[in-house]
């Protein structure tokens, strides 16, 4: 069966349900007792950067509520392919694959439906009432300047003007029980937001979600367009619009069947030091900065209430880069090919450089120069251009998915005088290790990325000398004759 007649079955709803999966797939531990302080944060070393290890639940944390929990590790082993409503066996490729069929290819976006109750209102929490320490959010790294209850979040916020409602993925500190800082990455949406409530003199209503459906965190970490709303797009995932409930005290619109919510607004003249954090790049490379405040005015959380963490671990693949890079690769295709770019059979966003720094496109060699039209433009997408370093164009004889290819197409068809081209002043993250002290005194988050051609050269391709490696077809009669002595 192709990816095309593969049809997505989303077999939850809210987060509950998605880990009575995890356990139907014999996926899910339950750890009793561990310490916010350090030991969540060292069990998420330990499982994290394993491709197939568990999902872990902590509970019953020490000095946190009986019932409080964190959830890590959702987008691995045989629940990456869950998660995403596709079948188990589908390797990490064909389930990007599926997910530009299903999901971008035929994209739809419902508008959400607002109910006037859902699970997150079992607990309304106001005035003296609020103390977000309560909940076990650790403390996930060592160095790290606090405890982060946002990491596996997103912030809803509105545009003022257009009144349109996004949806993003800001990390959240703990500074005390009423405020958190967030993050607001400069020129991210919710960043724009704030800008034009500060320069009107008004605060700006925020509600962090800090726990739910993993569907809406997907979503709001990923380069959906300005103006188009997270909520209208998982509606669309999940063909049936998504229910909402609105906050009592900004109105702001949020997911019914959440599990925390903290509402509050952001005043342009508080800011307080957040970080560091170790950050996706695997660097405490943003240090600590003055960051805006949300002031809480009510938390709403249900019974028993989960914090989805998603912490990032760099040096090599983690959590986020294993779902980001599904995504982002399909994400990836779909803008090469509305620009105009023909016969690109594959994409991968590669976990190593956190789905943002090295991306491999496989073509289909058609002219001249198509090679460097798909680089160029892969270098400078609205998916990728955020951090982007390292672009490789390869034929579409290697798997770009698998790094060892990726590396020998580049060692052995590029040549470095003439296969690199480099692109100046591109748009980066504050995360990037590389940036000079004297570009973050000037908040110049600009770098260089290398686009690089290892495709064979098109006007004397067929003098290319031939690769030794099997065709697919004799791959395939060798693994079913002696793929035995493997086993």
């Amino acid at each position: 069966m192709s990816d095309s007649q593969i049809q997505p079955q989303l077999r939850y709803g809210d987060l509950r349900e998605w880990m009575r999966e995890a356990e139907r797939l014999g996926e899910l531990r339950t750890v009793l007792g561990a310490s916010w302080q350090e030991e969540i944060g060292l069990a998420a070393d330990v499982v994290i950067p394993v491709d197939e290890g568990p999902a872990v639940v902590f509970d019953e944390v020490p000095g946190c509520p009986k019932g409080f929990r964190v959830l890590i590790n959702v987008f691995a082993g045989k629940r990456r392919n869950m998660t995403l409503g596709f079948p188990e066996h589908l390797t990490k490729q064909e389930l990007s694959q599926a997910f530009f069929e299903h999901y971008l290819k035929k994209q739809r976006n419902i508008a959400p439906r607002i109910v006037d109750n859902g699970p997150v209102f079992e607990n309304i929490l106001t005035g003296e009432d609020i103390d977000v320490t309560r909940f076990p959010a650790p403390v996930w790294h060592v160095h790290d300047g606090g405890r982060y209850i946002g990491t596996g979040c997103f912030s809803v916020t509105m545009d003022p003007d257009e009144r349109w409602i996004n949806a993003g993925c800001y990390r959240a500190m703990i500074h005390d029980r009423k405020s958190v800082s967030l993050l607001f990455v400069v020129g991210k949406h919710a960043d724009i937001h704030r800008q034009k409530y500060f320069s009107r003199g008004d605060r700006m209503p925020v509600v962090l979600v800090v726990g739910g459906d993993p569907l809406f965190f997907f979503a709001a970490g990923t380069e959906i367009p300005y103006g188009v709303c997270e909520f209208d797009v998982v509606g669309g995932m999940r063909g049936k619009p998504v229910e909402l409930v609105r906050g009592k005290v900004t109105g702001l619109p949020f997911p019914a069947n959440a599990e925390i919510a903290l509402e509050g607004f952001l005043d342009a003249n508080i800011r307080k030091r957040e970080g560091p954090f170790g950050e996706w790049t695997g660097h405490y490379a943003g240090g600590s900065t003055a960051q805006s405040v949300l002031d809480i005015h009510a938390v709403y959380h249900r019974n028993d209430p989960i914090i989805l963490g998603v912490p990032p671990l760099g040096g090599g693949s983690d959590e986020m880069a294993r779902y980001r890079a599904v995504m982002r690769s399909a994400m990836l295709k779909q803008e090469l090919a509305a620009a105009g770019v023909p016969d690109v059979t594959q994409v991968w966003c590669h976990e190593v450089g956190a789905s943002r720094m090295l991306h491999g496109i496989a073509i289909k060699q058609r002219y001249p120069g198509h090679a460097k039209q798909a680089g160029v433009l892969a270098a400078s997408c609205g998916s990728t251009v955020y951090g982007c370093k390292f672009v490789i164009v390869v034929d579409d004889d290697v798997d770009v998915s698998n790094l060892e290819e990726l590396m020998w197409a580049m060692s052995t068809r590029c040549d470095p005088a003439t296969s690199i081209d480099i692109l100046r002043r591109m748009r980066t993250t504050p995360a990037d290790p590389r940036l000079t002290p004297e570009q973050r005194a000037v908040r110049d988050y600009t770098n260089s990325r290398a686009v690089i051609d290892a495709t064979r050269p098109f006007e004397w391709m067929d003098k290319f000398p031939k690769v030794n490696a099997p065709s697919p077809e004799v791959a395939r009669k060798a693994q079913e004759k002696f793929g035995y002595l493997l086993r």
